[in-house]
């Protein structure tokens, strides 16, 4: 497969990353987006923004809305921190948010586990087949919707 190789951060390095690519971009990392990120990071699954409030009033002790949590969600997109599950109108925490390309996602219909590859040649051929379309691609998302080996050995 045509990938890139990258550092994977996990756990408080993940977190570290996060920080500092956050910062790079200009923001801050306050304690509310630090919360939101390791809650989103926690789940094994995408978590929509319904999730991620819920793990953070939790964590808090206080309640926490949805439409915060939206916000910053929004701003970790933008940052490369999360990225968003279209068809599942969830996020995933990026694990490498200091690489910045395009990703596919296997989502899988029945356990809803989310797995992310990375393949530049399909990425630079959607990028590619946009413009010559004579449209520019800004966020390319690609999303492959089927069974994981799991689910599939299962049946």
């Amino acid at each position: 497969m045509a990938s890139h190789s990258h550092h994977e951060p996990q756990g408080a390095d993940l977190n570290v990353a996060a920080q500092a690519t956050l910062e790079k971009s200009g923001e801050q990392w306050t304690t509310m987006r630090a919360s939101v990120f390791s809650a989103l990071a926690g789940f094994d699954k995408p978590a929509s923004a319904y999730d991620i409030a819920e793990a953070v009033s939790k964590a808090e002790g206080r309640r926490v809305a949805a439409n915060s949590v939206y916000r910053i969600l929004d701003l970790f997109v933008g940052a490369n921190l999360a990225r968003r599950v279209e068809s599942a109108n969830a996020y995933v925490a990026n694990a490498h948010p200091d690489c910045l390309h395009d990703c596919i996602f296997l989502v899988c219909d029945s356990c809803g586990q989310t797995t992310h590859i990375d393949n530049d040649v399909i990425t630079r051929g959607v990028r590619n087949a946009a413009i010559l379309a004579g449209f520019v691609p800004v966020r390319p998302v690609i999303e492959v919707r089927g069974r994981c080996a799991t689910c599939e050995a299962q049946r």
